[in-house]
């Protein structure tokens, strides 16, 4: 994500856009973090939007679970959950693409078997 981060400390009750640019210039977008509003620019306003709603909910369960009411010890915590799924996901994501290049392989093996014996069975019907 190309994003720049302007903060402000300041309460809002939701997220605000504004007026729509062109779809790849560069628009500001403002959105509320754990009780905070950011000023985020980047091209794509509902994706902007869709980060923060992410960011907002695992610091929120991560507050939930513990007895921290320090904002920077919540979002360093809920960094670590977010680090962790993703690297699930990424081992996940290298595991599938480990098992499709090996069924890949194995039907192409198999293919050039049933290519080879369906050349010997013409073979054998042109000679007889």
């Amino acid at each position: 994500m190309n994003q720049t981060l302007e903060a402000q400390a300041r309460e809002a009750p939701q997220a605000t856009q504004q007026p729509a640019a062109e779809p790849t210039q560069s628009q500001s977008i403002a959105v509320e973090i754990y009780d905070q509003i950011y000023h985020l620019r980047g091209t794509d306003p509902a994706y902007i939007e869709r980060l923060a709603a992410v960011v907002d909910a695992k610091m929120r369960a991560v507050a939930s679970h513990g007895n921290t009411v320090d904002s920077l010890r919540v979002a360093v915590l809920a960094a670590l959950n977010i680090a962790d799924e993703l690297c699930c996901a990424r081992d996940r994501s290298d595991n599938l693409a480990g098992s499709l290049q090996n069924s890949q392989q194995s039907l192409r093996s198999r293919a050039g078997d049933l290519s080879h014996l369906l050349d010997e069975l013409l073979e054998d019907r042109k000679v007889g």
